[in-house]
């Protein structure tokens, strides 16, 4: 989002500035039209109306309760609120995830108010952050110019560290210790995110991809996209299009992945006719990115505990065109059709349930939906599920256990735990499984043996990933 020069800037912080950029809430955000994506350039002053302001404040109050991921509580109150336009929707769904992205600063400005009781002028403060207070229709100012104008003058510098993070004492505490570039890290994890794609090289060339995607279409203009600058099948766009619209998505050419993730496939390097399951398959993303590895050869097993959300792979897995790979909810780890593989498969990823903490770009409610008893329960489910899929590696095969987290309690502290207790598992370098395939990342030794992607960094989400290697 390009910012009014005219606009007031947010609550300085103590030397640092930090952009406030058009909010994305996940990949499947960019998969749907306008009432998802973000409203390109500056707001005129005629635009930001009562019904803006007042359907804001409404979804707010919705948001900041947590109950729900924030895009699917958005996505249901405009199916319900017909009143508000395409451009309306737009300028809401952008203000709402600026809101999330600012959150530790509206409550800490509009204290003793909490945003999540005064939600009107959360949503006013949210809207003149974005645009400028002259852009706010007067009449939906009422009698809070004051307080609004109050809070757009008040500084940082006395907030707590995490504040200025705009993230939970928790976490902030956590990635400080940890990260020895902390600010870097959390600054970054407050922008907005790009739109990566990957494509289908069952379907497409990437290059080909990147010509249709800069030429003009009957579905869209050209777009600004470029070639990821480390996995071999990405693509980079810098804007948010309607995707499902285009024939380029609906004949399964390309995917909507995060270059981090479709690098995780890559360290899994299944070969042609192996037998290779992903323990956590989801909604198909790395399976999909797998099976087009595997050129749709050998068996690929997609499991997952959550049936409803491996329903999501059926349509993707229609347009992708692979004939190997076979979906299956299970029970639990310990189901009886995982055990019926054991000690068979060559491949296994683990990509397991986690905090999400390296997504934040993306959705940024779940900083504030996620807490340190939440953290407990799923690293205790990160241990299980490993010890249960790596029954099913073979002699000399491959265990690859990845997360989007960035605390090492989920990452580091479980793979070592669990070589330490079966120690016919040992590490095997990322970087160089990489550098095999191609693909150099310098940063990477840093982390030796492990895979370790960073926003500040690399561009991407935060990833964290380990392979490790059963004896032969």
């Amino acid at each position: 989002m390009s910012r009014r020069t005219s606009a007031p800037k947010p609550p300085q912080r103590s030397g640092r500035s930090r952009g406030e950029r058009a909010a994305t809430a996940g990949d499947r955000r960019h998969l749907r039209s306008a009432p998802e994506r973000a409203a390109a350039g500056p707001a005129d002053p005629s635009r930001i109306t009562t019904l803006i302001v007042d359907s804001l404040a409404q979804l707010l109050a919705q948001v900041l309760r947590f109950d729900g991921p924030a895009d699917a509580v958005m996505s249901r109150y405009f199916k319900q609120n017909h009143d508000l336009g395409s451009r309306d929707r737009s300028l809401v769904a952008e203000a709402v995830f600026a809101a999330l992205r600012r959150l530790a600063s509206l409550r800490w400005i509009l204290q003793p108010a909490r945003p999540e009781r005064a939600p009107r002028l959360a949503a006013l403060v949210t809207l003149a952050w974005q645009h400028g207070i002259e852009a706010l229709d007067p009449r939906a100012l009422r009698n809070d110019e004051r307080a609004v104008r109050h809070a757009l003058s008040l500084r940082l510098d006395s907030a707590p560290r995490s504040v200025l993070a705009e993230v939970p004492q928790w976490l902030y505490q956590r990635v400080s210790l940890q990260y020895a570039d902390a600010d870097a890290l959390l600054a970054a994890l407050t922008e907005a995110a790009p739109l990566d794609l990957r494509v289908n090289t069952l379907r497409a060339g990437r290059g080909e991809v990147l010509a249709e995607l800069r030429s003009a279409t009957i579905q869209h203009a050209p777009q600004r996209a470029e070639a990821t600058p480390y996995s071999p099948e990405g693509i980079r766009l810098f804007d948010k299009p309607g995707l499902t619209r285009w024939p380029l998505y609906q004949d399964g050419k390309v995917e909507v992945q995060d270059e981090g993730s479709q690098l995780i496939a890559r360290l899994v390097a299944p070969r042609r006719g192996e037998m290779v399951v992903d323990f956590c398959a989801g909604a198909g993303g790395k399976t999909l990115a797998l099976g087009s590895l595997m050129r749709s050869t050998g068996r690929l097993y997609a499991f997952d505990i959550h049936a409803r959300r491996l329903a999501g792979l059926g349509p993707r897995l229609k347009r992708s065109g692979l004939s190997n790979v076979h979906p299956a909810a299970i029970a639990t780890e310990n189901d009886l059709r995982v055990k019926r593989l054991a000690g068979k498969i060559d491949r296994v990823l683990v990509d397991a349930p986690c905090s999400g903490s390296g997504t934040l770009r993306r959705n940024p409610d779940l900083k504030w939906r996620f807490d340190e008893a939440e953290l407990m329960r799923v690293n205790a489910v990160q241990h299980k599920v490993l010890r249960a899929a790596s029954r099913l590696v073979k002699r000399g095969g491959r265990l690859v256990y990845a997360t989007c987290s960035l605390l090492a309690e989920e990452n580091q502290d479980v793979v070592e735990r669990f070589v330490a207790e079966q120690p016919q598992f040992s590490f095997v370098d990322a970087a160089e499984v990489l550098r095999g395939q191609g693909i150099e990342i310098p940063e990477l030794a840093q982390a030796a043996p492990h895979f370790v992607m960073l926003p500040h960094l690399h561009g991407t989400d935060g990833f964290f990933a380990a392979i490790l290697q059963r004896q032969a």
